[in-house]
């Protein structure tokens, strides 16, 4: 592909952000994802792609390459959420946080309890204090889980009450992501990390089905389920040696990733990701035009970086859309997904 705009030309937008809007109306909470991953698999397998599951949860996408060496591609499915942790006297639920986010982002959320027996009962985070008309301290009390709870939709007052429901300790919670796509190709919702990574990689996918086009190398596509807890892909296929995980992009403070750039991470809290990948994917950005920026991030760990810290002997490398107020509420733009497919294509086929 001589042409450094083909690519980015043949990509299906439509059909990106369809799944994208799909995948976010999923709730899949870390460790809740049985219900995401089914839609994964019949994503995959519609588009003609092999699809297995492992014990542990994720979803393996493998693509026949042109050679016998693989490549491994991760993204998360798993999101943010809570977890019941106990019935409170009043009716009200305290819980535990899944996955690192501030308080503040989620207080004022609708959300839904998943019960074990497959209800879903609806609610609204709320700290514990939540009236300035009644509370002197409405405004300045701490926001931490102690100070936070879930207003059931339900008449219940009681411990016995909220029992009654069906509810129980060790429920999942789910956030309302409240996706919004704009004429103006803004993308905001919550979970953008990763569903809109996720989604890039089926864009990839889609693209080399509609194509008949051949990888270099077999590929084999890893939708994980604990990233958010940091042990996403702490396994791996063993015949992966090299693996490029697609994740959100960063911005802020001295970054200088956008929501339309595909972000390019030189270096995570796990430390520097591979020279030789990093670099390459670095010299296809300029080489195809994109928005791109290479940044660092310290406080940021991704499915490589599991991979990686778990044991593998692999080069690694992590890519993804610039998204905006990360684990809170996101935004990116369509721009975005279209690098960051756009690189993929070029890795994958160089």
């Amino acid at each position: 592909m001589d042409n450094e705009s083909q690519w980015k030309n043949r990509i299906d937008l439509d059909y990106v952000k369809a799944l994208l809007l799909v995948l976010l109306s999923t709730p899949s909470p870390t460790g809740y994802t049985l219900q995401v991953m089914a839609k994964v698999a019949a994503e995959a397998e519609r588009l003609g792609y092999a699809f297995e599951l492992t014990s542990k949860g994720m979803g393996i996408i493998t693509v026949p390459g042109e050679r016998e060496e693989t490549l491994g591609l991760t993204g998360h499915v798993d999101t943010l959420g809570a977890m019941v942790r106990s019935l409170k006297s009043n009716g009200t639920l305290r819980f535990t946080a899944l996955g690192g986010y501030a308080m503040n982002t989620i207080e004022g959320e609708y959300c839904l309890v998943h019960t074990r027996d497959g209800r879903e009962i609806s609610g609204t985070i709320l700290n514990t204090h939540p009236s300035v008309h009644v509370y002197a301290d409405a405004r300045e009390q701490k926001r931490d889980e102690v100070n936070m709870e879930v207003r059931l939709d339900a008449e219940v007052t009681s411990k016995q009450g909220i029992a009654e429901l069906g509810i129980r300790v060790g429920d999942f919670i789910s956030f309302d992501p409240r996706p919004v796509f704009t004429d103006k190709g803004w993308i905001k919702s919550r979970h953008l990390d990763d569903k809109a990574g996720v989604a890039s990689l089926f864009g990839l996918l889609e693209l080399l089905q509609r194509e008949g086009l051949t990888p270099k190398r077999t590929l084999k596509i890893c939708i994980t389920t604990y990233e958010e807890v940091g042990h996403g892909a702490s396994y791996l296929p063993p015949d992966i040696s090299e693996l490029l995980a697609v994740d959100m992009g960063a911005i802020g403070d001295d970054l200088s990733c956008t929501e339309k750039d595909v972000s390019i991470c030189a270096k995570d809290s796990s430390g520097p990701y591979d020279y030789e990948m990093t670099s390459t994917l670095i010299r296809l950005a300029e080489r195809e035009k994109l928005d791109f920026a290479v940044d660092i991030y310290p406080s940021y760990g991704s499915d490589a970086s599991a991979a990686l810290r778990g044991g593998s002997n692999i080069k690694a490398a992590l890519i993804g859309p610039g998204v905006h107020a990360s684990h809170g509420m996101e935004r990116t733009h369509a721009q975005a997904l279209v690098n960051t497919i756009t690189l993929l294509a070029a890795y994958v086929m160089e």
